[in-house]
């Protein structure tokens, strides 16, 4: 069994959260991940917030397992507070921000009894974070999937790490398996922030076309763009990237943003209806640049208990090496 910080603090088995993919990351996967011993997150950031959906799908994860959860916010979206307003109403145990200052949201949170946690991609913004009184910090890394800042896992986690010490540290990007979970460990992180490997799951709530994608993407094939954002109009700062398998679709309009902004609205329908048709040279599919060795489709709980046997191993081996 491995013990750190993370597991102490928020009483749970195993030190993995599930990202808080917005509204496909629903009551089945958080449900799942946290019944399996790990921390689950609900993913809620859409350009229309749903207070009424957030609502129903923390009393749906209630009805799956009695262990902690939490809620994970875009927070750069306009009229997030309503909702955030009703995490705090439904007492869930912890509520994450990333895209944008959590300042607002801290004190509200933390009078409910309930913790904070900010995601970060940078060491200022995990500074900034850990002087309002967050209580986890999640350093994001430009090797994952969807939406990213642009430093490396291997250099951000153990930079926020030495710049917060006393709060637990999550790494974050292109973590899939044991051996990452074994490095972020080494690396000072208390715990591990996990996106694409959980999309390639039974309980994620996503089209099984883009599932059976992340099954398929090698390390070469993940391209960081803003066509997609620019194109719809999503809600996340200009200088956050995001990371998706590479297409016909990248092909023709990464960095070559001014034109398509001329072509943007065309191109905003050409989106919606190739997820409709499940068209994956112009649908976005999120990953992250260590979804190589994500071959199948499983359980949650397999995935998880695959991850901890695999990065016990790990630390196993290595221990035994440094004895000899």
């Amino acid at each position: 069994m491995i013990r750190t910080a993370l597991t102490d603090f928020l009483q749970i088995k195993y030190p993995i959260f599930n990202a808080p993919m917005a509204t496909s990351a629903t009551a089945e996967l958080a449900g799942a991940v946290s019944g399996s011993g790990g921390f689950g997150m609900l993913g809620m950031g859409s350009t229309v917030p749903d207070p009424e959906w957030l609502e129903f799908q923390i009393k749906r994860v209630r009805e799956i397992t009695d262990n902690p959860f939490g809620v994970g916010f875009i927070t750069s979206v306009e009229g997030i507070g309503e909702l955030v307003e009703v995490a705090i109403r439904n007492k869930v145990d912890l509520i994450g921000h990333s895209f944008s200052d959590p300042s607002p949201f801290v004190a509200d949170a933390k009078n409910a009894g309930i913790k904070v946690l900010a995601q970060v991609q940078t060491v200022e913004q995990a500074i900034h974070a850990s002087e309002i009184g967050v209580d986890l910090l999640v350093a994001q890394g430009t090797d994952g999937g969807g939406h990213i800042g642009h430093i490396g896992t291997i250099s951000i986690a153990p930079a926020v790490v030495d710049a917060c010490p006393g709060i637990p540290v999550l790494a974050a990007g292109g973590i899939v398996d044991g051996r990452g979970v074994a490095a972020a460990l080494a690396l000072g992180a208390s715990g591990v922030w996990v996106g694409s490997r959980f999309v390639a799951s039974n309980e994620w709530f996503g089209p099984a076309w883009a599932k059976q994608a992340l099954t398929e993407v090698g390390t070469d094939d993940t391209i960081i763009t803003k066509s997609y954002d620019l194109a719809t109009d999503a809600p996340f700062p200009f200088h956050v990237g995001h990371r998706v398998i590479r297409n016909k679709f990248t092909d023709r309009w990464h960095q070559n943003y001014e034109k398509l902004l001329e072509h943007k609205e065309e191109l905003k329908t050409d989106i919606a209806l190739a997820h409709k048709n499940a068209d994956l040279t112009v649908a976005p599919v999120n990953a992250g640049s260590g979804s190589g060795p994500i071959k199948s489709i499983d359980k949650v709980s397999e995935i998880i208990c695959n991850m901890m046997d695999e990065t016990e191993a790990i630390l196993k081996t290595l221990g035994e090496g440094l004895q000899n």
